[in-house]
């Protein structure tokens, strides 16, 4: 196959699967190596920059996916009417730094941290479709352990986990000491 060959191949894949695909898969279907396969990937996206193109492809923590560009959002919501929206609340978007930060993590973990009952959290952030079962802890009553999903990764812009903005340690510390005044003013009578 030629270069055109091969992009008209990975562009076919990444439209019909309509999720990200490894790279390492890419690859194995097009019976070149992975760095070749990158190389072709580059080459769309060189082609999808164009303003008179609406479609990008971008990255996922190593695997790679055709969508459309925000510029286009607009003309979208014409045709789809209004694609439901969820509402992150300030409880939701606690749980998911938790989940995100600490994965994989259990509810009871969760909990600990919060303070409180995040059963309800939890399920709609599962629902949202941005964390998931990631497997079960080896413990009694395999409780679920928890991650983030590429969904997560899309909305918050980030292509990997290791991309997320990290804690000052004094930040920390702060927080820490913030968190335990409002546990000792709970306390007083």
């Amino acid at each position: 196959m030629n270069a055109e060959e091969y992009e008209a191949a990975v562009e076919a894949i990444l439209f019909t699967m309509g999720e990200s695909v490894e790279l390492a898969k890419l690859a194995e279907a097009l019976e070149i190596s992975e760095e070749e396969t990158r190389d072709v990937i580059e080459r769309l996206c060189t082609r999808y920059e164009s303003d008179a193109c609406g479609i990008q492809i971008i990255e996922l923590d190593g695997a790679f996916q055709m969508c459309t560009k925000v510029s286009q959002y607009e003309h979208l919501i014409r045709i789809a009417k209004q694609p439901k929206k969820y509402q992150l609340t300030d409880v939701l978007l606690e749980t998911l730094s938790i989940v995100a930060y600490k994965q994989p993590v259990t509810r009871v973990e969760i909990e600990k941290i919060r303070g409180v009952s995040c059963e309800h959290a939890v399920n709609r952030l599962v629902e949202c479709n941005l964390i998931q079962e990631v497997g079960r802890l080896d413990a009694p009553g395999r409780p679920i352990l928890f991650g983030t999903t590429e969904e997560f990764l899309r909305c918050f812009g980030v292509q990997s986990i290791e991309d997320l903005p990290s804690l000052d340690p004094d930040q920390v510390e702060e927080f820490k000491t913030e968190a335990q005044e409002e546990v000792d003013q709970k306390l007083l009578p």
